[in-house]
């Protein structure tokens, strides 16, 4: 049964003496989307069905201890490289360690766990592998993308978090009857709104003005805050009291404190580094920006929404299918500073506008990408594996 009590696809395959071993495998436990989707998963996956056990190839990082303390069981395979020979003998321990907990799903998180995890998976006979893809390249070279297409032969299905990353992928070479897609979720219980006294949503404020912008990404030039700097100059001409706080920590800090003083916009941003406590952040905020070149499924971007902010967003990969434009945000040009400014300042310049967003996007995100349905979502897809698997397994041969 799932959280609702609904008979799952599969279930009677997936029947066991206790809950079903399950590894989620992961690079480590630093802050992250990827990391804060799958913790997530394992907090709400249900126990009863389900024993999540965590393999790793660095037990560390800000999350770690969040992580361990929902996972049946954690295990490191330390590899600093996959050129190195101690790769293929921690893929053979992977394997063995799989056979040990009698693992029966094998989950692959990222990049490098697909790699390592799925190849591996295959040779030790897992009943059920699954690859991931959670992003549409950024960085990544032609090797690395080619490696990981290699590793997803191995998989019996992989799970993308939006239409876009799915199209990546049949671009790719995988075939579509491989690809699930199941999007993000957001912590609804901390990001939710309160009802407003007209029966509306009330936002994290509610200024006459608004005047507080907020970015929460990782500081990388994909995330488009050279953009941001650069609107933030015509945004200052007719807002002087706009403020700008980025959230959110990276090697680009320093070239983009230093391009804020070129432009003169300096004063007006605040930098925050890496912070746990968005939500805060966000009700002491009164528009979201996010001017990425490139995304699969901002988890910043829903968490911003459900919060009830105005958000302004580029027209780039899975955010179209997260944003309708006019009614849940605003979408603009991606790199085109002169869109985002005239975007931020229709925002400022009209409440209506500004409230009418925020309270549908909260609507919308709240309706549709709550932990819960992510975490059902994978649960119903582990028992429909492990269904076929069984069913196949239990089909006679032909004579």
């Amino acid at each position: 049964m799932n959280h609702s009590g609904t008979m799952l696809a599969g279930q009677d395959a997936v029947r066991h003496d206790g809950p079903v071993p399950v590894a989620l495998v992961m690079t480590s436990f630093d802050p992250g989307g990827t990391e804060r989707q799958m913790i997530e998963l394992i907090r709400h996956i249900d126990r009863r069905r389900w024993a999540i056990h965590l393999a790793c190839f660095h037990a560390r990082g800000a999350w770690f201890e969040r992580a361990r303390t929902h996972a049946a069981s954690l295990r490191e395979f330390p590899i600093t490289s996959f050129r190195h020979a101690s790769a293929v003998r921690e893929a053979r321990t992977f394997g063995r360690w799989c056979r040990d907990l009698g693992i029966r799903v094998v989950h692959a998180a990222d990049l490098y766990a697909n790699v390592f995890a799925l190849p591996a998976a295959a040779a030790a006979e897992i009943p059920v592998r699954l690859g991931s893809r959670r992003d549409i390249n950024p960085g990544k070279t032609l090797g690395q993308i080619a490696l990981q297409r290699a590793a997803y032969a191995c998989a019996h299905r992989v799970v993308a978090n939006s239409r876009a990353a799915s199209n990546r992928l049949r671009l790719e070479g995988i075939s579509q009857r491989k690809i699930v897609v199941i999007p993000n979720g957001v912590d609804t219980d901390t990001f939710r709104i309160t009802p407003g006294r007209d029966g509306g949503h009330e936002g994290p404020s509610t200024p006459r003005t608004r005047r507080r912008v907020l970015m929460v990404a990782n500081l990388r030039p994909e995330k488009g805050h050279d953009t941001l700097i650069d609107a933030a100059a015509a945004v200052l001409q007719s807002f002087p009291d706009a403020t700008f706080t980025i959230a959110g920590g990276g090697p680009e800090r320093d070239r983009l404190i230093a391009h804020a003083v070129r432009r003169e916009v300096g004063a007006a941003f605040s930098w925050l580094g890496h912070r746990d406590d968005v939500a805060a952040i966000a009700r002491a905020s009164d528009i979201f920006v996010l001017p990425s070149r490139t995304e699969a499924f901002p988890n910043a971007l829903i968490e911003a929404m459900a919060a009830g902010l105005p958000c302004v967003a580029t027209r780039v990969g899975g955010i179209p299918e997260i944003v309708q434009d006019g009614q849940t945000g605003l979408l603009v040009r991606v790199g085109d500073p002169v869109d985002l400014a005239r975007a931020l300042c229709r925002v400022m310049d009209d409440e209506r506008l500004a409230s009418d967003l925020g309270a549908a996007a909260a609507r919308h995100v709240l309706s549709n990408y709550s932990f819960e349905r992510m975490s059902a979502a994978f649960e119903n897809l582990y028992a429909a594996e492990l269904g076929q698997r069984h069913a196949s397994e239990r089909r006679p041969m032909a004579s």
